[in-house]
């Protein structure tokens, strides 16, 4: 079997999403708008198509419906669905402003999507491997990561917003193991259980080895573990935002495409913010995702490293 580049792991969904809000709506309150758009999404899902349509040899490993693996494939990424044919997929409705958006899920097959994961991923050569969920063994997967570790293979999570998984047993181990953390602004004093900037920042240092933290229009920053003097921190582009659903997905496919292909912190966190922001300029996580690197160029590339 041939090695993949990036091997993607965790959720996918039908995303149903509801665009151009005024305001979240308040209680008993209808709001009606002009904009809606059934797609597909999660942070598998989109990670794993930010980066193939940079140029990344990428795989999926996720419970998909049959319009998921439609698109994944006309996308170029191969696709391993644990999905039983008689199980109902995940279902989102998102409610979308320009700034801010709720959520509201059926998670169907992924409440059984866990349990299936490892050996898939055993399966699958691949020299990085980016999980997208919320683990509900710390122990079990901290074993998985550092396996893949003694292999040779990087790997990155991405948690999302889940307030339990802060207290739960060896997740401080499992933050330690992984070779990135993608936070954004919001988890990452979450996880760090401080309302304090400075608080947080200190926690990511001592307990990750890189954490990558999302700043929305402001940006990115690069926190790196240890003692480091300065953390790399680049702004994000100006574009006019249509819907921010998985942008934060979109961002960490854009940097994996760029930290696969040997660029430096500054440019992987430059690539995170232009992926990122292209995909606000339509409905839905994947529409906009460019073909297009800043200033032309067709592909993020593909290091020798690959086989």
């Amino acid at each position: 079997m041939p090695r993949t580049d990036l091997l993607t792991v965790g959720e996918a969904f039908q995303d149903l999403i509801f665009v151009g809000l005024p305001h979240m709506p308040r209680s008993g309150e209808e709001l009606r708008t002009r904009a809606f758009v059934a797609t597909i999404g999660g942070g598998a899902l989109i990670t794993a198509t930010a980066a193939s349509r940079l140029g990344v040899r990428t795989t999926i490993i996720s419970a998909l419906s049959a319009e998921a693996v439609r698109a994944l494939r006309d996308d170029k990424v191969r696709v391993v669905n644990v999905k039983r044919t008689s199980e109902a997929h995940a279902v989102t409705v998102s409610l979308s402003t320009k700034r801010d958006r709720s959520f509201v899920t059926f998670n169907g097959v992924n409440d059984r999507l866990e349990t299936r994961l490892p050996a898939a991923i055993a399966h699958q050569p691949a020299r990085h491997v980016h999980l997208a969920f919320a683990p509900r063994s710390c122990a079990r997967w901290t074993r998985i990561v550092e396996r893949l570790r003694a292999r040779g293979v990087t790997t990155s999570w991405d948690f999302g917003w889940n307030p339990p998984l802060r207290a739960a047993p060896g997740f401080r181990a499992l933050v330690g193991a992984a070779d990135f953390i993608f936070v954004n602004e919001a988890e990452a004093a979450l996880y760090a259980r401080t309302a304090r900037a400075a608080s947080a920042l200190r926690f990511w240092r001592r307990a990750a080895r890189n954490t990558i933290i999302k700043l929305g229009p402001q940006g990115s920053r690069w926190i790196t573990g240890g003692q480091a003097a300065m953390d790399p921190a680049v702004p994000a582009p100006r574009v006019r935002v249509v819907d921010t659903t998985g942008a934060g997905d979109a961002f960490n496919g854009g940097f994996l495409a760029g930290w696969l292909s040997g660029r430096s912190p500054k440019e992987c966190l430059r690539l995170g913010n232009f992926v990122g922001a292209q995909s606000t300029l339509a409905p839905g996580g994947v529409a906009a995702l460019p073909t297009q690197l800043p200033g032309g160029s067709r592909r993020a590339g593909r290091s020798g490293g690959s086989e």
